[in-house]
């Protein structure tokens, strides 16, 4: 995957030059276990390194998940930690504003940080101000499963941002990664419980990703064997 990686980063900073706002803005969507975050953390630090590129950030849509505390008040509870990390476990109605202002901020030469949550797999919640997005930023990277969902509401994310990278992968070949993550992360015990967990949610969350996609995507990276 490494010539990928180099080959979406010059994209990125060629596209970024020739963008007419001082802040281009990438969205880097896939299934579970597809490595978007491998991509995404791999594009910046080639980003950083690239003697002509200029500042580059990261951001995870991770901080987004709905709290504990609110998937215990809902009716179907649950279903709801059952499938955690579902379309509907995401704060969509905090998170459509947040991108909004970072269009916003994108537009401008602000010269204000961003903060934003992130995700403690630890407390297995949301940290709010988990993450700072320098004012120095001038490409930020945003990673996530939905964010080229083709979905109401979810749909909206991608008129945010300014180029579409999707990682496409075999969903069958997502089943052990996936299920070794959940079992490093402490969210099953066993590798047994994981793969029951990866089944009757992540596999479905993947085949969503892959199957309801928006239109206009630039860029299709096929992962072969990215390592998360």
């Amino acid at each position: 995957m490494e010539e990928e990686y180099t080959a979406l980063a010059s994209l990125i900073q060629r596209r970024a030059a020739a963008h007419p706002k001082p802040r281009f803005l990438v969205a880097v969507a896939g299934a579970p276990g597809s490595g978007k975050t491998t991509l995404a953390g791999e594009v910046v630090s080639r980003l950083h390194t690239s003697s002509k590129s200029s500042s580059a950030a990261l951001l995870s849509m991770d901080g987004f998940h709905l709290p504990r505390s609110t998937l215990d008040a809902l009716p179907n509870r649950e279903e709801a930690y059952v499938r955690r990390g579902a379309p509907f476990t995401f704060d969509l109605d905090a998170f459509l504003p947040f991108m909004q202002g970072v269009r916003d901020w994108a537009d401008t030469s602000s010269q204000e940080s961003i903060s934003a949550p992130s995700f403690s797999h630890t407390t297995k919640d949301p940290v709010p101000s988990g993450t700072c997005i320098p004012a120095e930023t001038k490409i930020l990277i945003i990673e996530g499963n939905y964010l080229l969902l083709d979905e109401p509401g979810w749909s909206q994310v991608s008129t945010l941002v300014d180029m579409r990278v999707l990682i496409s992968v075999d969903l069958a070949s997502t089943r052990e990664r996936v299920a070794r993550r959940h079992v490093r992360a402490g969210i099953e015990k066993t590798l047994d419980d994981a793969y029951r967990r990866v089944d009757s949610n992540d596999a479905l969350n993947g085949q969503l990703v892959q199957e309801k996609v928006v239109g206009g995507v630039d860029m299709v990276v096929h992962s072969v064997d990215i390592q998360t």
